[in-house]
């Protein structure tokens, strides 16, 4: 297939993912009164088990796609995912639709590991981060889109039909993957199933600097993006009291994050990874320390349109990091692709699951253990940057990243 056509299967896979968070947002409070469930906060589980899922998963699907190819494994998740959505539609207990999120967020995990995989099967340094740019691009369509779209189904019956439309959408793209994704695993590269095999590959991962000290920056940063998705509903409706109109703050803040994607992926073959990220990560922190001075300086809400631009903003800079990080992490281990892939995705997703959790039940009626939190992550994100980069940013020693 063609680049273009490539990268808009790799994002529409990747999309699989958000797509399965971010619909279901508005229905958050008819699935709460549907099943039982008392506690605003509790509704968080609805996110944070399927990102549970989604992360420990990604532990075996590495070693699968290195051993037996990226397609197989690839469309079994796939499979995995759909089943799992139209389970939901008949689950009569809250206790039952958790169990099956983590098991969607299994399934899901295959579209994350693999698709990074694939990606640097054909493409590496500064060329694999453009392309993770363009690709990030065309995915932040579906945190704009689906909020709304989970709205408009709605209005045509309860919550169930979200899970009806989510496995309808996963099984166009499997369709799409079969038919037309190509086996990109290079036989040289193929990597024996046995635990030896993949100790040893887990050992190289978490044995290298670099990579382990992105993938822990990747991991605070990306849990403050969690920690909003899990209370994005309460902020903007709770207290902004926003109503039918949630889904627009949240496909406004979206957007940032798509045009900074598609900014990073036209300068970052002049600029290189690290000036940018390292920029957009110093940016990060001037944000949210202003946002949470603010925050601090008033008992009372801020006004939406000052809350929204500060967010907005923290997310431009997110949109730029992300991306950049996790091409920085993968950079090291073309050799292990798929393997890589799956431990540095389990650690940054698990991990930033654990750490939103944490900030999405620390909710108390305002927006200040969510502002706190994004400081606190950012924070820690550039200590464990300065230890990849031995303390000096903005320099590399291969011209190519």
């Amino acid at each position: 297939m063609g680049k273009r056509e490539f990268i808009a299967l790799a994002a529409f896979l990747m999309a699989v993912n958000s797509l399965a968070i971010d619909i279901m947002l508005p229905a958050l409070q008819q699935i709460g009164a549907s099943l039982g469930v008392e506690s605003e906060n509790h509704r968080q589980f609805v996110v944070s088990t399927y990102l549970l899922g989604f992360g420990c998963a990604q532990l075996f699907y590495g070693p699968l796609s290195d051993r037996f190819g990226r397609r197989t494994p690839l469309l079994v998740g796939l499979v995995i995912y759909i089943v799992s959505a139209i389970g939901i539609v008949f689950v009569p207990t809250f206790a039952g639709l958790l169990m099956l999120r983590f098991i969607q967020g299994v399934g899901s995990a295959a579209t994350r590991v693999i698709t990074v995989s694939i990606v640097r099967d054909i493409y590496g340094g500064r060329q694999m981060a453009e392309v993770m740019s363009l690709i990030m691009m065309v995915f932040m369509i579906v945190p704009v889109i689906a909020p709304g779209t989970g709205q408009i189904v709605m209005f045509f019956g309860n919550w169930h039909l979200i899970f009806l439309f989510i496995a309808t959408m996963a099984t166009g793209i499997t369709v799409w993957a079969y038919l037309r994704l190509p086996e990109t695993l290079h036989p040289a590269n193929v990597r024996p199933f046995t635990a030896r095999s993949i100790f040893g590959a887990f050992k190289l991962v978490l044995t290298n600097r670099v990579a382990l000290c992105y993938t822990i920056a990747s991991t605070f940063i990306f849990g403050a993006l969690f920690g909003f998705i899990n209370s994005a509903q309460q902020v903007y409706v709770g207290i902004y009291d926003l109503g039918v109109y949630f889904p627009f703050a949240f496909a406004g803040v979206a957007i940032f994050m798509s045009l900074s994607s598609f900014f990073n992926s036209r300068f970052v073959g002049k600029l290189g990874m690290r000036r940018l990220s390292h920029g957009s990560l110093i940016g990060f922190i001037a944000i949210n320390t202003i946002w949470l001075i603010v925050q601090m300086a008033s008992t009372e809400p801020m006004p939406f349109a000052l809350f929204i631009s500060f967010f907005g903003l923290a997310m431009f800079q997110f949109g730029w990091i992300g991306s950049n990080f996790n091409s920085l992490a993968m950079e090291p281990l073309g050799h292990v692709a798929g393997t890589a892939s799956s431990v540095l995705g389990f650690m940054s997703t698990v991990g930033g699951a654990i750490i939103g959790a944490g900030i999405g039940q620390a909710f108390d009626g305002t927006a200040l253990p969510m502002v706190a939190g994004y400081f606190t992550v950012s924070i820690i994100g550039l200590v464990f940057v300065l230890i990849a980069e031995k303390g000096r940013l903005f320099q590399s020693q291969n011209p190519a990243v």
